[in-house]
Order: structure tokens, then C-alpha cells, then sequence
């Protein structure tokens, strides 16, 4: 679904329903009969009118993750509740500045959130324009979104209660169980890897290749920097350009991946197999200086330094941030708009943990006391074991009250949230 003269008018049915997932008929959450729902594609500056129909019987709402945009009224409120049988009109006035890359939509109905995303309500959006910043000879080039989600089974249906996060998995790219992706040798393409599922990490690995990485988090980088694999954390998203190699088959893989004594051992497991294939093509050479103007708050004015403490407890059944479990009524942290903040994020458990915020985006300062260079923002960024990140973040545009949380979302559903309000 792609937006027209500035507006892009969407209908989104919420539905229980019989549907073909990774080659088996399994009963799932859809958004309009789909496990992997439409990709919404939108400009900077654009308006998105959402029409969402509830046929559950609970209630659930929308989040558009990662987006700049009002976290108030009918915008991008996650305390909305959508009952059953009822229906939503969401307003979405996105700002000219709007950053280009790859975003997602899904549930953010507390205390299910988990339940409803595992079941299958994600999908992509897009905010076009990273073409702009490529060379000419670039920006026509084929693209690929790269939706990573599972499911687990529980007899005929996607399983969405008791979930355990490492339980055996399915993981699907847009739905499909290890698809063909198809390249010429010497061929450059875009790649939009999401991570849109609810609980688990990809650590995402292209036998022979690298990622050259042009946005992260729905921000363009300031420097194209390459990888032979990226982590995607819980709510992550990497735009990168692949280059195709001699003909032959490689294997897409996410590599195994241990988030800590107290979390999870994801396993290695084949994600899709990129052919190449056909006449060679001409092997485009990629930029190495400047990529997108972005932000950079390193010597940004400091408006308040906190402290953010994630913490659950022994049985790993309860979570925390700063002591205290998710409560709606209770704002936790009181930023001002037009400032800068820096936030140290401190994990006390033993396992990591995807720390997410709403509405705006944040630099990433320093890992462990290392300082790190991201080329960028970010909206999720994971926090090892025992240790923390040091964030600093902006609050422009937008006042209100939103929310921050591990994008883990068993986690976020079991307490691991807190109120931001966003005031003049």
C-alpha cells in the first residue's frame, strides 16, 4: 500500500482466521486475513488515515514503531483501547523531516502484547527516500523487505499463550520458511531487514557476503559501515546493500545467539537461500565517505542526566524498571521538550534486555563504559547482562505521554515499562 498525493488510507481488519503460515494451515492473529499483513510505503510529510476494525474477542490497538509522530489523541497512542467489535480512526500527520528507512507497525495492547504479536500482528512500513542519498547508478535498484518473524505451534494454531521465549521456533522471512532470493553476480541490492517478531534476536549472517549498512533504525547513517553480521534485537531494523557474488547458491542465516545465564540460546537456523544467477552484472562501487546528514548530540547541552535500572526477579516471571512494574497511571519520568537528555540504561539481571523508547530517536553514547560510534540514531538498543548503555536523546516536536520498555515483550507485558511525559 503506497500513499497518493500526500495521504495513504488504510483499513486494517483484526481477525482470527485459518491462514497458510510457512506452508502449513494454521489458525493465527491477521491483519485482513494475512500473517504477514500489507507493507504500508509513505513519503516524509505524508498523512496516514488507519481505519483498524477489532473482530477479536479482546481489545487491542496500534503502535507505528519507530516514528516520529505525535504520541497523543488519535496518533501514535498506545493507551488507546480498541474493544471488541469496535472500530479506530488513527490520524498520523507525519513532519517533512520525517527520517527515511524501515519502520513496523503492531500491538502494543498491555498486558498482551506478546500474545498478539507472536499470533501475528506485524507488519512493515516504510518512509521512502533513502535512494536520495545513494549515487545515480544506485537508485533504482532492486529491493527486498526482509520481514524476520516466528511462530510456534500449539496443535492447529499459532501458539499465543504460555510463551516461552526459548521454546523451538519457526522463523519465517514475510512468512515463508527459508524463500529464494534471487540476485545477478555483481548485482547491488536493497535489503530492509526487520525484526517484527515478539520476543527473539536474530543475528543475522550472509554466507560470503557483508551488509553494508545505510540505515538503521529507520535512520539514514552519516557513514556506510559494513558488517558480516548484524544483531537484531527485539523491535530492530537494518536497510543494507548486498552485492550479489559469483553464481551459485549461499544461505541468509541468523547465527547462534546467547543473550545471558538467566535468557535465552537461539540456535543457528537458515533464514532464506540468495541465488545468483544470470549475466554478471556491473559491480557498483559503493560510497566510503559521507552517506546522510544526521544528528549528533555528542557535545549537545545536557538538560538532565537518569538513570534507567532494568531488573527482574529470580524466577523471571516479574520485571521491573527502576523497582517498579508498568503502571499507566503513574508517570515515571518527566522530560521537557527542546532538550537533551542523557540516560544511563543499567541491567541488573542476567540476560539481556531490547531497551526501546517511543517518538524519538536517541544516539548511542557508549557500551560498558566503551564509547560507540553508530553513524546514527536508533530506537532499540540492547543492554548486555550485568551491564549498560549510556544514551542521549532529544525531545522535539512532540509533547504527550508515551512510553519506554524492553522490546522483549513477554518482558514489557510482565511490568518491564515506564511512562515518559513529554511536556513544554
Amino acid at each position: 500500500m503506497v500513499s497518493h498525493d500526500g495521504v495513504l488510507r488504510v483499513e486494517l481488519v483484526v481477525e482470527r482466521r485459518q491462514v497458510d503460515v510457512g506452508g502449513r494451515k494454521l489458525w493465527a492473529l491477521t491483519y485482513n486475513g494475512h500473517y504477514m499483513p500489507p507493507t504500508l510505503r509513505i513519503q516524509p510529510g505524508d498523512k496516514l488515515d488507519l481505519t483498524m476494525k477489532n473482530t477479536l474477542d479482546e481489545y487491542t490497538n496500534l503502535h507505528v514503531h519507530g516514528l516520529h509522530v505525535s504520541p497523543s489523541g488519535n496518533a501514535d497512542n498506545i493507551f488507546i483501547h480498541i474493544d471488541p467489535g469496535g472500530t479506530f480512526h488513527y490520524a498520523y500527520q507525519f513532519p517533512k523531516t520525517l527520517r527515511p528507512g524501515t519502520y513496523w507497525y503492531h500491538s502494543h495492547a498491555h498486558p498482551m502484547s506478546a500474545p498478539q504479536v507472536a499470533g501475528g500482528m506485524s507488519g512493515v512500513l516504510i518512509v521512502d527516500g533513502l535512494q536520495q542519498y545513494l549515487p545515480a547508478d544506485l537508485r533504482h535498484i532492486t529491493e527486498h523487505v526482509i520481514a524476520l518473524k516466528d511462530f510456534q505451534v500449539q496443535g492447529d494454531a499459532v501458539k499465543t499463550q504460555n510463551l516461552h521465549i526459548g521454546d523451538p521456533t519457526n522463523r519465517t522471512v514475510n512468512g515463508q520458511l527459508n524463500p529464494t532470493i534471487r540476485i545477478q553476480p555483481g548485482e547491488t541490492q536493497l535489503w530492509r531487514l526487520a525484526n517484527v517478531s515478539a520476543n527473539i534476536y536474530y543475528n543475522v549472517h550472509l554466507q560470503g557476503q557483508q551488509f553494508h549498512v545505510i540505515a538503521h533504525d529507520g535512520t539514514p547513517v552519516d557513514r556506510i559501515w559494513t558488517a558480516d553480521s548484524l544483531l537484531l534485537a527485539a523491535g530492530a531494523r537494518f536497510d543494507v546493500l548486498v552485492q550479489g557474488g559469483p553464481a551459485g547458491h549461499n544461505q541468509l542465516e541468523t547465527l547462534a545467539y546467547n543473550t545471558g545465564p538467566a535468557g535465552n540460546q537461539f540456535p543457528q537456523a537458515t533464514l532464506a537461500t540468495l541465488v545468483s544467477e544470470g549475466p554478471s552484472a556491473h559491480s557498483a562501487a559503493l560510497p566510503t565517505s559521507t552517506f546522510a546528514p544526521t544528528a549528533d548530540l555528542s557535545d549537545a547541552t545536557i538538560a538532565a542526566r537518569r538513570t534507567i535500572v532494568f531488573s527482574e526477579n529470580t524466577a523471571g516471571s516479574q520485571y521491573y524498571i527502576n523497582g517498579k512494574q508498568f503502571d499507566m497511571n503513574r508517570v515515571d519520568i518527566r522530560s521537557k521538550l527542546n532538550t537533551v537528555e542523557e540516560w544511563t540504561v543499567r541491567n541488573d539481571s542476567n540476560e539481556e534486555h531490547s531497551f526501546h523508547v517511543h517518538v524519538d530517536h536517541f544516539q548511542l553514547m557508549s557500551i560498558n563504559g566503551s564509547p560507540h560510534q553508530g553513524h546514527g540514531l536508533q530506537d532499540t538498543v540492547s543492554v548486555p547482562a550485568k551491564g549498560q548503555v549510556v544514551i542521549r536523546i532529544r525531545f522535539n516536536s512532540y509533547t504527550g505521554k508515551t512510553v519506554l520498555h524492553c522490546h522483549i515483550l513477554n518482558h514489557e507485558d510482565a511490568g518491564m515499562m515506564a511512562v515518559l511525559e513529554i511536556v513544554k
